[in-house]
């Protein structure tokens, strides 16, 4: 497998379905359906739609119906990242290369942008497979739990509270990134099993295996964010630091942060190897994840 064309393949599928699932920038008012498509459009990794449209292809899904999903959980992610730009969160100037939504438009607007994809990515599923009401509840339902106050909000907000936390626990810190981080991932995993149909023993392997992805992601983060410059994250470098947030590298240090991505990549490899069939692009993804800290 050529695993450069692979993800090509699906971040173009991804592209694809990003522009005909949204509404047009010109959609009135055109100020909020253009900063939507502003941040939308960025670009970015696009790791959460690949995992849903690369593990529902691995359960045998050949053609775009799990594409929906995949647009609504990179719309509920980009969302996210709007939100924890503002100045009243993280108050970072860029994401994905280029000023973020409030420094290129303005707070207002940024903040209902961010409310609209959210709002849309539900619609879109409920819309998308209303002929199959069982995939549409279970899809949704993924979604709404993995973006609800006891997860990614609940994650966000345990963050804010740890900033500047002397005293902040390794059992804090993970708590925060399971579900601000993972999460998500989890939910690209299991939306996509969901799309292809998987068994309730796969879908449990795929939750584990994203709930490790999500853990090793996270560190990896952290360690880029402590040693990588601004112009490869995409994002401003070293804020976690000048922030004093509680991160991986702050309570852990390097050397051992960089243990627990590697412990927590095995862990999503050996949960992978569980499945039946061909994971052999799931594993590349997994695997070139990891040695961006190499």
């Amino acid at each position: 497998m050529d695993f450069a064309a692979e993800m090509k393949r699906h971040v173009a599928r991804v592209e694809r379905g990003l522009d005909l699932h949204l509404p047009p920038a010109g959609t009135r008012p055109a100020r909020l359906h253009t900063a939507m498509r502003y941040s939308l459009e960025a670009g970015g990794k696009r790791l959460r739609p690949v995992l849903v449209l690369a593990t529902a292809e691995r359960f045998g899904v050949r053609d775009d119906s799990a594409l929906p999903a995949a647009v609504a959980i990179e719309c509920l992610h980009t969302y996210s990242l709007i939100h924890d730009d503002l100045p009243c969160m993280d108050n970072d100037d860029l994401r994905r290369g280029r000023p973020t939504a409030h420094k290129q438009f303005d707070e207002a607007t940024a903040l209902l942008a961010g409310d609209a994809l959210l709002t849309h990515a539900f619609g879109l599923m409920a819309e998308s497979y209303a002929a199959s009401p069982a995939l549409a509840h279970a899809l949704i339902r993924e979604l709404a739990d993995a973006a609800g106050s006891r997860r990614l909000i609940g994650g966000q907000m345990e963050d804010l509270l740890a900033e500047k936390k002397a005293d902040a626990s390794p059992e804090e810190l993970e708590f925060i990134h399971l579900n601000k981080t993972a999460a998500m991932i989890e939910a690209a995993l299991v939306m996509g099993g969901l799309a292809g149909g998987a068994t309730d023993k796969n879908l449990a392997t795929l939750r584990r295996a994203g709930r490790h992805l999500g853990l090793a992601f996270q560190i990896i983060d952290d360690i880029l964010d402590a040693t990588a410059d601004t112009a490869t994250l995409g994002k401003t470098a070293g804020k976690d630091a000048k922030a004093d947030k509680t991160t991986f590298v702050k309570l852990h240090g390097l050397e051992k942060s960089r243990a627990l991505a590697a412990n927590h990549t095995t862990q999503t490899l050996t949960a992978l190897r569980e499945l039946p069939g061909d994971n052999t692009f799931l594993t590349a993804l997994v695997e070139s994840m990891a040695q961006r800290v190499n």
